[in-house]
């Protein structure tokens, strides 16, 4: 279902895309002090994660796991939606952590836990990719540039960074 409105609406991952990267910063900013709304957010943001890729379908999928490796681009809509789902959670991990690559590590991580998943879990009706992993990872770098963007707009202005005169 997600796929064909996509399909029909090529635009909606870019454009999903594009306010996260606009937004995204801005919003973390707001909450760079106060961790517990940063996880809060990062919680509220993995939902849509864990419904579009552990929410069981009606179809059987008999294949183990595809390896393939391409890129997203706006034609592959399926492979641009897998990059935006990631973007989110990882911000605002990013935020409430303050440690992005440890956060992207776990990102990717997590991706590829999901698409081992799919695999090992047939009755789900997913379809385990590398396409998938590889999209959500290019997400994850995303989210956690955003991440320290965030984190860089809510230092205050005159401040060196900690450990720099």
């Amino acid at each position: 279902m997600i796929t064909t409105i996509l399909v029909e609406h090529p635009w909606l991952s870019p454009a999903a895309l594009a306010l996260l990267v606009i937004l995204g910063p801005l919003v973390g900013r707001l909450v760079a002090d106060r961790p517990g709304a940063a996880w809060s957010l990062a919680g509220l943001a993995t939902v849509p994660v864990v419904v579009l890729t552990m929410l069981p379908t009606d179809r059987r999928a008999f294949e183990r796991c595809e390896v393939a490796w391409a890129l997203p681009t706006v034609g592959r809509v399926e492979l641009a939606a897998n990059v935006v789902l990631f973007v989110a959670p990882v911000l605002f991990a990013v935020v409430a952590t303050r440690r992005p690559l440890l956060v992207a590590a776990a990102g990717s991580g997590l991706s590829a836990l999901v698409e081992t998943v799919q695999a090992l879990v047939p009755v789900l009706g997913r379809s385990c990719s590398t396409n998938d992993w590889l999209s959500n990872s290019i997400g994850v770098v995303i989210g956690a540039v955003l991440g320290v963007v965030a984190l860089r707009l809510a230092r205050p202005v005159g401040r060196a960074a900690p450990g720099r005169s």
